[in-house]
């Protein structure tokens, strides 16, 4: 088989009848006369690359390009490529479209695509001839296209204003509650032309188990196309490898798949991060054509006919949904063991797919590891990741949650949607099935619920919604590709209940969404629910202060305030910035100067997270995970994520790392009065006395205990708080610090706002080092959550600590990375070294 890949030489038009009259002539010229451009690629990266466009991540010029969104464009190239020869096929493969799309080769109408999930393959033999053809791609508007379906099919109730739900096109492409709204089309995957012959390996599906006794088994599924030319009917055999283990399947003349069985003795497992190690192994298929001169026996082969690899891991894996005391249990267990669930959700890192990398993704995955994340949710409303992306995550063994995508809407189940939303499924489940990161495939995103509680049911009339998805032919899909795995309707969902028997967000059975706090509660009432796992939860705060000031400026070049429509059109969220400083109100008070409210903002959003995550962990087993809505952003914006849009991660990012620690020491509510629980997430028994003291905020011991605690492995203790040090004579100037091993809780009976905390409680000291610079903070006094904003001073600047609270006496140190000259007296001051007491409002302050 040979491949020529059409990167290079494509042209990109956009049809004349659809541009927009009050273009600027000299743009619209250009896009008659055509731009060069770049397959993968899209309309805005092709535009931009041209320099027709402005960045539409930057300022206001999202706007300015809206009239994309309803042009029709053309992507075409001359095609050289000999007609076939004796015995030979030749495809034309189109690995992803974006999105609605006719496919021509000179007069000859080649496919019409409408899916951008899917991959195309069209049979060229009958359509070359000698000499330069032109392929072209005609893409239609996807909007267009969908409000013409909604028109056909009836209105269907969805999250947003365009009907995204219409077409199988990323869903947050029309704009989602942290996103743009640029609809993209184009050729996002690769385009080539494949020769070959007799046969071809059209899918390899490898189902990994391991037996009870230790023997790692490899079901190899091998799916064949033959060229349905003479000598395509021949026998066939298939030659599988992995970890010194060899299989042979014959596929005989009247088949086009065969089964290969592998075993691996005392297979090494691979276990998630923080578990175990990731031991991964080559698995290597090839297809020949049977020789019928050599001896019987499906050894004797002929010419090799194509070759497969991927990398696979030996584990097992299940969903543990039983009824038990509590309501019915959503427990992840990986080789037989239970595993709390440190998550985050992830979408698209960029939403012009095309420029995310492989190094990218590296990188991301790695301040995934870094927050102390064990699984990523790939939601719904996306795309199917790359290789890249699902290789990254098996290397570093963090778990991956696959939604399917279906978000937040009711999607009609009539034709074509049904049968698209099908093959894609049917794509994608038998592409990952090598991946041992992939551990659970979801139904969707919230559909179930909208059915039962946004109005959908009076709505719909009666009319399909996604029902059936969710309940038959999804999980019809994974049962027959992928029985290796887990399957969840939705999320969030109650399984082994039927729709209207458990409500598909109860507490008590399976997966809860917790959406009241951000939209209407103070994030306190997490505490008022003990879900059995919580697959989505957050809180908004704004991107860095080098992202704003590069991304996010009022027309004199400085960062836009928080009510400048510049600002705002980079907060997506319904009341996003009422949101904001109600929520941050009860805690921190809201500051009026930006640079404060800026701080602030970004502080309670750390709180929050880190509040809503360390009562999830306190109530393990009974809560099985917590996955936070959301690690990553796909464009400069104010939103849920821990990184924003470029790749700086915020203080959220921060209180991640610390509320998901593999050892954790938090002081919980249990009958109405403080209990210290210490979360051991590690194989090892934890044992050691725990120091508990009441003191004042500038350090004074006022009482004094010591507690003896042994926690085993991977489990969580409780042990009431001795009354000595529960109960504070002044609540406004009194502290309880907690140490063991090490590890330092600090509570307070009271909210900063009403707390007596000194503005200025610390000393600090800067020096020079090799790469950088030492922050050396002493407390004088209680300190919460001490930050260094390093990249105020510089962009590419980096600190290894952040949100460090400070009993008084105690002393940390900062290591800031950096190649810059820095001001030493800058990195010590607002506001650059910050913390809650220099930004709660002075006159909420006790003693102001």
């Amino acid at each position: 088989m040979t491949h020529d890949v059409l990167a290079e030489g494509w042209t990109l038009t956009a049809v004349a009848s659809t541009l927009p009259a009050d273009l600027p002539a000299a743009l619209a010229h250009h896009l008659r006369s055509g731009v060069p451009a770049h397959v993968p690629g899209t309309t805005h990266t092709d535009l931009l690359a041209a320099g027709l466009i402005d960045d539409p991540y930057v300022d206001r010029h999202e706007e300015e390009l809206a009239w994309m969104k309803r042009v029709d464009w053309v992507y075409e190239r001359p095609l050289a490529a000999a007609p076939a020869t004796a015995g030979e096929r030749v495809d034309l493969v189109l690995e992803g479209v974006d999105t609605v799309a006719t496919v021509s080769l000179g007069a000859a109408r080649l496919a019409a695509t409408a899916n951008q999930h899917r991959t195309y393959r069209v049979d060229l033999r009958d359509h070359l001839r000698p000499g330069t053809q032109t392929l072209r791609v005609e893409i239609a508007s996807a909007l267009t296209y969908a409000e013409a379906e909604a028109a056909r099919l009836g209105p269907r109730p969805r999250a947003y204003a365009q009907p995204f739900h219409m077409v199988r096109k990323m869903a947050c492409s029309f704009g989602w509650d942290w996103g743009p709204d640029l609809q993209t089309a184009g050729l996002w995957r690769p385009v080539r032309v494949e020769r070959w012959r007799v046969a071809r390996l059209a899918t390899v599906r490898p189902l990994v188990t391991v037996e009870p006794d230790g023997t790692g088994v490899v079901h190899v599924h091998v799916d064949v196309e033959r060229s349905g030319l003479p000598g395509g009917g021949v026998p066939l055999v298939v030659t599988a490898r992995v970890a010194g283990a060899e299989a042979v399947a014959e596929i005989g003349t009247g088949s086009t798949g065969a089964t290969a069985r592998l075993e691996v003795p005392h297979a090494p497992l691979w276990w998630p991060v923080g578990h175990g190690a990731q031991p991964l192994h080559d698995l290597h298929v090839e297809l020949r054509a049977a020789d019928p001169a050599a001896p019987a026996g499906p050894r004797g082969t002929g010419p090799l006919l194509g070759t497969w690899s991927r990398r696979i891991g030996f584990r097992t894996v299940e969903l543990d949904t039983a009824p038990d005391d509590h309501g019915a249990a959503f427990t992840l267990r990986v080789n037989g063991r239970s595993v709390f669930v440190r998550g985050a959700s992830w979408i698209p890192d960029d939403h012009l797919l095309t420029r995310v990398t492989r190094s990218r993704l590296a990188g991301r995955l790695d301040q995934a590891l870094g927050a102390r994340l064990n699984l990523l949710r790939v939601w719904g409303g996306g795309t199917y990741e790359s290789e890249d992306f699902y290789e990254l995550c098996d290397e570093r063994g963090l778990l991956v949650w696959q939604d399917f995508l279906l978000a937040c809407a009711a999607y009609p189940e009539e034709s074509p949607l049904r049968e698209e939303i099908e093959a894609e499924a049917r794509e994608h489940v038998a592409r990952l099935t090598p991946h041992p990161s992939l551990v659970l495939w979801n139904g969707g995103n919230e559909n179930l619920w909208g059915f039962r509680d946004w109005g959908w049911r009076e709505e719909l009339d009666g009319r399909t919604w996604g029902h059936r998805y969710a309940t038959e032919i999804l999980p019809a899909v994974v049962a027959e590709l992928d029985p290796t795995r887990p399957y969840v309707a939705n999320s969030p969902a109650s399984p082994g209940f039927d729709l209207d028997e458990v409500h598909p967000n109860d507490l008590d059975h399976g997966s809860h969404h917790q959406w009241e706090v951000w939209n209407r509660v103070d994030y306190t009432a997490y505490r008022d629910d003990v879900p059995r796992f919580c697959s989505e939860f957050g809180f908004q705060g704004p991107a860095t202060w080098a992202t704003l000031q590069r991304a996010v400026r009022a027309q004199d070049g400085s960062v836009a305030g928080k009510e400048h429509p510049t600002f705002l059109l980079h907060q997506k969220a319904e009341d996003g910035t009422g949101k904001l400083d109600r929520g941050m109100a009860p805690h921190l008070g809201v500051p009026t100067d930006f640079t404060d409210w800026l701080w602030a903002a970004q502080l309670n959003q750390a709180r929050a997270v880190r509040f809503a995550v360390e009562h999830y962990r306190s109530w393990w087993p009974t809560t099985a995970g917590a996955i936070v809505w959301q690690l990553n952003d796909c464009w400069p914006v104010t939103s849920w994520a821990a990184i924003d849009g470029d790749g700086r991660p915020k203080p959220m990012w921060w209180a991640l790392r610390a509320a998901f620690a593999e050892r954790l020491v938090t002081i919980q509510p249990r009958d109405g009065r403080e209990s210290l629980v210490a979360v051991n997430d590690t194989p090892v028994l934890w044992k050691g006395v725990a120091v508990l003291e009441r003191q004042t905020l500038d350090g004074v011991v006022l009482a004094r205990s010591e507690l003896a605690l042994t926690v085993g492995a991977w489990s969580v203790g409780t042990f009431p708080v001795p009354p000595v040090v529960r109960t504070p004579d002044d609540p406004t100037r009194e502290v309880l610090v907690v140490t063991l091993d090490r590890r330092r809780a600090v509570h307070t009976w009271l909210e900063d706002v009403d707390l007596a905390l000194d503005p200025a409680a610390y000393d600090a000291r800067v020096h020079p080092v090799q790469d950088g610079y030492d922050v050396e903070v002493t407390a004088r006094s209680l300190v919460r959550d001490l930050t260094l904003l390093v990249d105020r001073l510089d962009p590419d600047a980096a600190v290894d600590e952040a949100l460090v609270t400070l009993p008084a006496g105690a002393r940390t140190t900062f290591r800031v990375r950096t190649a810059a000259v820095l001001d030493p007296s800058e990195l010590v001051a607002p506001p650059v070294l910050r913390s809650a007491n220099d930004v709660v409002v002075p006159a909420h302050r006790v003693g102001s």
